[in-house]
């Protein structure tokens, strides 16, 4: 039995390599990019929250953009969840009006600032926009297959560019209006007057109703 006067010699934390390592690098980014968005970004910052040092990110990314653009999909996704309304109106109009609010949140201008400061690199810039979650076909596609499934709408509707469209529709209002959230009203619009009615003409327009409900 060891003398109880001998101090314990502590164990060293074990090396983390690989897929941890770089699990905890971006982690570690993305928290940084939450509280001090793309200008407070360094990779001084990273690698003390992440426990490691700034050689280990360098040999994963070149420069803190590119690191950033890796770590902004864990910080979107942590937010953006698929919803399940039970109809194609209320997951469209939901997931919409999610996306909508989280533009005009901190994490949106984390957004802006990336966007502003990777735009003379077009590799990063696609990047980004690969990366963001509402910008996945599969997502929506996920959508319009429940409606599909439940009656609301014909196999003919399932299709990447119709199932996109809603999204498309609000990304051109932010662009062409140059702000960060649009009215609902616009949302709404964008769902009953323009997705909705495509969803439901092809293949020859089931489950019309009779009237809009009331939002």
């Amino acid at each position: 039995m060891p003398d109880e006067q001998t101090p314990r010699r502590r164990s060293a934390p074990a090396r983390r390599r690989g897929a941890a390592l770089e699990e905890a690098i971006l982690r570690a980014a993305a928290d940084e990019l939450g509280e001090s968005g793309y200008a407070g970004l360094t990779m001084d910052k990273v690698a003390r929250r992440a426990g490691t040092n700034k050689n280990a990110i360098y040999r994963r990314w070149p420069n803190r953009a590119a690191l950033a653009v890796a770590a902004y999909r864990r910080l979107a996704e942590s937010e953006l969840r698929l919803p399940d309304t039970g109809e194609l109106r209320g997951d469209v109009l939901a997931l919409l009006r999610r996306i909508n609010r989280d533009r005009s949140s901190p994490r949106g201008d984390v957004l802006r600032g990336l966007l502003s400061s990777i735009g003379d690199e077009p590799e990063l810039l696609a990047q980004l926009h690969q990366q963001l979650p509402e910008s996945g076909t599969a997502m929506w596609l996920t959508i319009l297959g429940r409606a599909v499934a439940r009656g609301e709408a014909l196999p003919e509707a399932l299709h990447p560019r119709v199932a996109t469209v809603a999204m498309a529709l609000l990304r051109n209002e932010y662009v062409t209006r140059g702000i960060a959230a649009v009215p609902d009203s616009v949302v709404v619009e964008i769902v009953d007057e323009v997705y909705l009615p495509l969803v439901r003409g092809r293949g020859g327009g089931v489950g019309q109703p009779a009237a809009h409900r009331a939002v």
